[in-house]
């Protein structure tokens, strides 16, 4: 056999396998000790699909069949490829079939430019995601997405939790690595290992005048972009932990 083909194929062979186990690794990434897997990766298990914005204001049977209507079209929008839930920038919110309570969520995601998207917290928004190379405009001052992502977006103008306290998003084409931990209606989020949100309030975007519902569906957005979503990992918080940290906390 020829040297030059010989050595042709066993670089194709390498790198065919290296692409299986980049592949396998992907669908099969390890949840940190303590957190079970709410996202497979391999196919739509799990989830539904789900935008509340658009049945919020109906009742009764047409609230039933504008969901019914959400679900059959969920798989027209979100697929799974390599691992990762993908969404092509429109249908429903990927919503998840459990509700949860105090959790700590950790999630991968990467969009692209023009998007926004974020992540709803037992059905709330939301854990904000920008385009953070958009223009501050001047006509819009509460819209300050050259700030940066993961912060409480649907907070009040103002308020503790509205705005991140760093800039920690990564450019375009990278992942970006996401950590919630909510106890109560008190929110923590780090963003690419920096906290962007410290212990502030997440208000009720349904009736601002109640507390954040004590459970829900964790929601992932989809607004007018591509987004995917990778390593969904989440650890349900006790009571009895849930109260030391909140009194640890307030020290």
């Amino acid at each position: 056999m020829n040297r030059l083909f010989h050595r042709a194929i066993v670089l194709s062979l390498v790198l065919a396998g290296a692409s299986f186990i980049a592949s396998t690794n992907a669908a099969e990434a390890q949840p940190p000790e303590g957190f079970t897997p709410i996202f497979n990766g391999k196919d739509l298990t799990g989830w539904h699909g789900l935008n509340p914005h658009a049945s919020a204001k109906l009742t009764g049977e047409a609230k039933e069949e504008n969901h019914k209507k959400q679900r059959a079209e969920f798989a027209d929008h979100w697929t799974v490829e390599n691992g990762e839930l993908v969404n092509d920038g429109h249908g429903p919110y990927a919503t998840t079939d459990k509700d949860y309570g105090d959790i700590e969520l950790l999630i991968d995601y990467k969009t692209v430019p023009k998007a926004d998207s974020g992540i709803y917290l037992r059905g709330t928004p939301q854990v904000q995601i920008w385009d953070i190379t958009t223009p501050f405009n001047p006509k819009q001052p509460d819209i300050k997405r050259h700030l940066g992502s993961g912060s409480l977006w649907n907070n009040a103008v103002g308020a503790p939790g509205r705005d991140p306290l760093v800039l920690a998003d990564r450019p375009f084409g990278e992942w970006n690595e996401v950590r919630v931990r909510q106890i109560g209606d008190v929110t923590w989020v780090w963003l690419n290992d920096k906290l962007v949100v410290d212990g502030a309030v997440m208000e009720n975007y349904w009736d601002r005048s109640k507390p954040l519902p004590a459970t829900g569906p964790i929601m992932l957005q989809t607004h007018g972009g591509e987004i995917r979503w990778r390593n969904i990992f989440i650890r349900e918080i006790s009571e009895e932990e849930g109260k030391k940290i909140l009194a640890e906390a307030k020290k």
